[in-house]
């Protein structure tokens, strides 16, 4: 199998520079450790902080090296999550949407690199300032929480703040990636490689409901949209300016402009939408993926995914020249 040695394999001591993004339920230990034992490196979604859970998904990844993710304003209000997860010695800790600096110096006691997700280019700078090893650059096409930067100009416009401002840290793309063709993008672009959570949140070992796959797949990139609905559903007070992209479904349809009558009908809307949620319904409740379904008709292992992106991305690569005169 082909590889694509850039400076995030070298320093993370992986095969490919790929990434999977800690999806907050989504991303457990299986789906952590199917990515590090392809040769990428996994992360585990510590989302909103469940002590129980967080053990039992490091458990699940046994032996297997893999890292951690947490959603930090949510965090913050359980600090311990950070001491409990680096208890696990992860190959890495990712932190997003939140001030990073109040837990750098924990996470470098630890000798575990940071990784910074960013939307922003103030995002970078207090990433730069917090010390951190990486930092991903994530677009809006993504899936999940996000804001407004579109990844195609915000990756080369950090790649160019950082080659100024801290040369050692790396850079890694997200959102909107899906394939070999994302990730030989992403390469061109100055990343030193990506973070994929769509393509993995479709994947055999994520924890999603069959239901939610089988939507995503029939989706295009233009059935998804970015709302507050959902976290107004369940009741998470995300910060400005964070909003979460899903699919455009009768829930967003059905409450769309009506944000103030959802959380005045709260009491009884939000049990509802949670046993939605559960019985895996793709019309009641959110389906949380990214503008990259439209690039989605499978769902193999994430093994295959990985093998997938780098062979693409390496033909496309080695075959460069073919553009020039």
């Amino acid at each position: 199998m082909a590889r694509l040695a850039t400076r995030l394999t070298e320093r993370l001591g992986i095969a490919h520079p790929i990434l999977s993004a800690p999806m907050a339920l989504a991303g457990g230990g299986a789906l952590a450790a199917a990515v590090t034992r392809a040769g990428g490196l996994g992360l585990i979604g510590g989302g909103y902080g469940d002590a129980g859970w967080i053990a039992q998904e490091f458990a699940a990844a046994g032996n297997t090296q893999v890292g951690c993710g947490f959603i930090t304003w949510s965090m913050a209000r359980k600090p311990e999550l950070l001491t409990q997860a680096l208890a696990h010695k992860p190959a890495a800790l990712m932190l997003s949407f939140g001030d990073p600096r109040p837990f750098s110096a924990e996470i470098a006691a630890a000798g575990v690199p940071l990784i910074c997700q960013c939307q922003t280019l103030a995002h970078v700078r207090q990433a730069i300032e917090a010390g951190a090893a990486i930092i991903v650059a994530q677009g809006s096409e993504a899936g999940g929480h996000g804001a407004s930067r579109a990844t195609l100009p915000f990756v080369p416009e950090v790649a160019d703040l950082i080659a100024r401002e801290s040369p050692d840290t790396l850079l890694v793309a997200a959102g909107g990636i899906a394939d070999g063709r994302g990730l030989a993008a992403a390469l061109m672009l100055g990343a030193d490689g990506v973070l994929a959570g769509t393509r993995f949140w479709a994947s055999r070992e994520a924890m999603v409901h069959e239901r939610h796959h089988a939507a995503a797949i029939a989706a295009t990139g233009d059935q998804t949209v970015r709302s507050s609905l959902p976290d107004i559903a369940r009741q998470l007070d995300w910060p400005k300016p964070f909003d979460i992209r899903v699919s455009a479904n009768a829930f967003i349809a059905n409450w769309a402009g009506r944000d103030a009558v959802l959380k005045d009908a709260i009491a009884t809307e939000g049990p509802a939408y949670r046993e939605a949620f559960m019985a895996g319904d793709p019309d009641k409740a959110a389906v949380i993926f990214g503008e990259a379904a439209g690039l989605i008709t499978d769902i193999p292992s994430a093994g295959e995914i990985v093998e997938r992106m780098v062979a693409e991305a390496a033909a496309l690569l080695g075959g460069a020249q073919r553009f020039l005169a």
